[in-house]
């Protein structure tokens, strides 16, 4: 198994506003976008690539963890700390990573998790993988 951050980027040059915050669940479930390809001279390769809404008060990039398999499914768990409280203002973060091992080519489904280390919760989405 080996697994690459490409990009870890904050891609919003002012902060981004929720027009209706009141209707937003924080921390908002990551956005994600899962493809397989094979880079030339390669082997077969899933590339995630996800988008993180986070609070502009937090100046810490979230950590990406180690990808976990298990049966079809890849785990990836977005670490950061934040607070409960809906942000006025959020950072948007653009995430790319490439991922292969043995059976990667059994994965048809990519659980992804913005992780909140203190205390501990999480939010996640389900992406069905695209080939």
């Amino acid at each position: 198994m080996a697994f690459k951050v490409i990009q870890n980027t904050k891609i919003n040059t002012q902060v981004f506003t929720f027009s209706s915050p009141e209707t937003v669940k924080y921390p908002v479930a990551p956005l994600v976008s899962a493809k397989f390809y094979t880079p030339e001279g390669g082997v077969l390769t899933l590339k995630i690539r996800a988008t993180l809404y986070m609070n502009s008060d937090d100046v810490v990039p979230p950590i990406v963890e180690e990808p976990t398999e298990s049966g079809n499914t890849l785990t990836m768990n977005y670490d950061y700390d934040f607070s409960e409280v809906t942000p006025e203002t959020c950072d948007v973060y653009y995430i790319e990573v490439d991922y292969t091992s043995d059976t990667v080519g059994n994965i048809t489904n990519v659980m992804s998790y913005m992780i909140n280390l203190d205390p501990e919760t999480s939010r996640g989405t389900s992406t069905e993988v695209g080939g």
